[in-house]
């Protein structure tokens, strides 16, 4: 895939994950992948995403930054969000967040087999508490 052509797969992936369209993961995710180091399945991956939005249902993705060398890609992404349930020891209130999330993948045949993700949950739990 081309520079152009990891740039729009990646777009792709974040409009259908921001549509929580989990059910079409299969497209962008490999069967096998490593997830933050360790080894997974595309299962995990949509179970850790179903968390997500079950807990914070309103939850929207936003690439601020994207960069892509060679079949590497790295995204800056805004997370906002009214969490409903518990997520990530974030206990609801009511208010919402804004945090940001680093991200980095890398793509073989056409979907991700590494996938690194850091969100500063920290900053998140203390918008919902103040």
């Amino acid at each position: 895939m081309t520079d152009e052509d990891l740039r729009a797969f990646y777009r792709r992936y974040v409009a259908t994950l921001d549509a929580h369209r989990l059910d079409e993961m299969d497209r962008f995710v490999a069967d096998d992948v490593v997830l933050n180091g360790e080894p997974g399945t595309r299962d995990d991956v949509v179970a850790d995403m179903r968390r997500i939005v079950d807990a914070v249902p309103d939850f929207h993705w936003e690439v601020t930054e994207l960069l892509v060398d060679g079949d590497r890609i790295a995204a800056r992404v805004v997370n906002t969000g009214t969490p409903v349930a518990e997520w990530r020891g974030i206990v609801p209130t009511g208010a919402s967040f804004e945090i940001v999330e680093y991200a980095i993948y890398r793509v073989a045949d056409g979907r991700f087999v590494q996938m690194t993700n850091l969100h500063d949950t920290s900053d998140a739990r203390r918008q919902v508490t103040t």
